[in-house]
């Protein structure tokens, strides 16, 4: 079973590191933040130090969101990445909140998160995507691995999790609503990958 903390990014940015350095002694494989720029510091610059200075931690966010950076720009920063320190992240990501309240704005659509989840998860895989009506892809990316984990709440994001996430994230500790909700995300996933196999025989 993998183990992981959730800090935050409040200054000082070293004792972020040194506490993520703590984490892989004491046995975590995951170190999540949360993303928003205007209440915390930048994650993806304190991610690269604590690569740096770590052998086997995975890092993400919990979560980014497609409103705040250009799809393209996010995933280039996880091929990036693990281009220097090895395929050691993870992209989590939802419809935003605060980052994105905070200056006036709305959480995105469950379609523009689909969509951004698809264009993230193959540039930041090595692939090509078609984005804005052209075919792009990381020709330096090609050994790059990132999954996307989705977080979702109601009975919607929660089919589109399972449907499209390659993992869900759930920030609470109700135990019943946690049942029901990865209960709601499994029965999506498997009902996908049965609509995947019938579309391959066809």
């Amino acid at each position: 079973m993998d183990l992981g903390v959730v800090l935050q990014t409040t200054p000082p940015s070293a004792r972020v590191v040194d506490l993520a350095k703590k984490a892989e002694t004491y046995g975590f494989t995951h170190v999540w933040t949360f993303d928003s720029h205007i209440l915390w510091q930048e994650p993806y610059v304190i991610y690269s130090q604590i690569l740096a200075e770590t052998r086997n931690i995975t890092v993400g966010p919990m979560v980014t969101n497609p409103a705040t950076r250009d799809w393209t720009v996010t995933a280039s920063t996880y091929a990036t990445l693990n281009e220097m320190y090895g395929n050691r992240t993870v992209c989590g990501i939802g419809r935003g909140d605060s980052a994105v309240r905070l200056t006036n704005g709305a959480p995105t659509t469950l379609k523009t998160l689909r969509e951004a989840v698809h264009v993230i998860r193959e540039l930041a895989n090595g692939r090509g995507v078609e984005y804005n009506g052209s075919e792009i892809r990381f020709p330096w990316a090609g050994k790059s691995r990132c999954e996307v984990w989705v977080a979702a709440y109601g009975p919607k994001a929660l089919a589109l999790t399972g449907e499209v996430g390659d993992g869900f994230i759930l920030q609470l500790a109700d135990t019943s609503i946690a049942e029901f909700t990865i209960t709601a995300v499994r029965d999506s996933a498997i009902a996908a990958s049965i609509m995947k196999r019938i579309k391959q025989k066809e």
